[in-house]
């Protein structure tokens, strides 16, 4: 078992506090993503959990294991870094069994430890080449084959795939999702890009200035998003947000007042506002039409228009000069400066309070 539990995390350096409390349970042959933007605490909670940065207060477990006093190396943790650090010298063979060598594993278990990870990792003929004869993917499958020979409990990824060009790093997300089903172990994987996070975990937890905002899988986040970071946060393009006043609430039915003259009704059941509170309503991009719909509209006039092939991102500013963007067909008739309508229903909208939590 390789259940990893982290009770009360605290991590403070000198005076400040950068990890405020954080409670988080992922389970046996769970793949979990830490996602965030730079600076929000993803990387030190993955290097807390591997015993490479000390923790101001709280537990750590792995599976029934309590590891705050245990050396990284007896943790059953392996790291995969952003970069491959690889030995220039060595060839891969060397350098994926050099930890196994280190800790004096007989040479017939470690020559049979590579060959198995070569082989799961598709990279037996490179064995006999060195590191500076690889590409970018080669040498992350290299580092990643390197923690694969410790056989770990956990593997901790530490943003992986950064150094890698778009259509690689695509390749390689689809070569992780492969290894995590052939190894059925638990995996921790951070990032700060929301598609890696949305198209490889089971579970995301969302961190934010130290804080996990929201855990849950990838469609409950971009369904419910718990408050306006994460809805912001979980989406490209990303949601978009405009300033509604509360014109009239019956019963469960709220009026809303839309920037010009358009006003559209939302039900709600927690209502724990009044009329002319100021609200923040979402919709995201993907959400809105061009083509008259039975819902609700926006008047407003196309700034810049960028065209994908497959699909067109139109940005346009509507009546209170918010900057709106629509995902449409590739094939739209749109143009510059041109005065559109863009439609919606009430299933795709989001509402948020004052304390930009959501309304449900």
């Amino acid at each position: 078992m390789a259940e990893v539990k982290l009770r009360n995390i605290k991590k403070s350096f000198d005076e400040v506090e950068v990890i405020h409390g954080v409670d988080l349970e992922i389970k046996d042959q769970e793949f979990v993503v830490f996602v965030g933007p730079s600076g929000c605490g993803k990387s030190t909670l993955l290097r807390m959990i591997a015993g490479l940065e000390d923790i101001t207060a709280g537990e750590i477990y792995i599976g029934d294991t309590y590891v705050n006093d245990l050396h990284p190396a007896d943790r059953g943790a392996a790291m995969v870094f952003q970069s491959y650090a690889l030995y220039p010298h060595m060839s891969v063979r060397e350098n994926i069994g050099f930890g196994l060598k280190l800790n004096k594993v007989p040479k017939a278990e470690i020559q049979r430890k590579v060959a198995e990870a070569a082989k799961i990792l598709k990279i037996e003929e490179l064995l006999d080449r060195r590191p500076g004869q690889l590409s970018g993917g080669q040498r992350q499958r290299v580092a990643i084959g390197r923690t694969i020979v410790r056989e770990p409990s956990v593997f901790l990824f530490d943003e992986p795939l950064s150094n890698l060009d778009a259509a690689l790093r695509v390749q390689m997300r689809m070569e992780l999702e492969k290894l995590h089903a052939n190894l059925k172990t638990t995996m921790i994987y951070v990032t700060h890009d929301q598609v890696e996070a949305m198209t490889m975990a089971d579970r995301i937890f969302i961190l934010n200035d130290g804080y996990v905002e929201q855990v849950g899988t990838p469609l409950e986040l971009y369904r419910k998003p718990a408050n306006i970071f994460v809805a912001g946060f979980i989406g490209s393009p990303k949601m978009n947000f405009l300033s509604v006043k509360v014109l009239q609430i019956e019963g469960q039915q709220i009026t809303l007042q839309l920037p010009g003259e358009d006003q559209m009704q939302l039900q709600r059941e927690n209502i724990n506002f009044q009329a002319g509170d100021i609200l923040t309503l979402g919709i995201r991009p993907e959400h809105f039409e061009l083509e008259q719909t039975k819902g609700c509209s926006l008047s407003a006039t196309v700034d810049i228009i960028e065209r994908l092939g497959n699909e067109t991102y139109i940005y346009a500013n509507d009546a209170s000069d918010n900057l709106l963007t629509v995902v449409g067909d590739g094939e739209l008739d749109v143009s510059n400066n041109e005065k559109i309508k863009i439609y919606f229903t009430t299933d795709h909208c989001h509402l948020f309070g004052r304390d930009d939590q959501s309304i449900q």
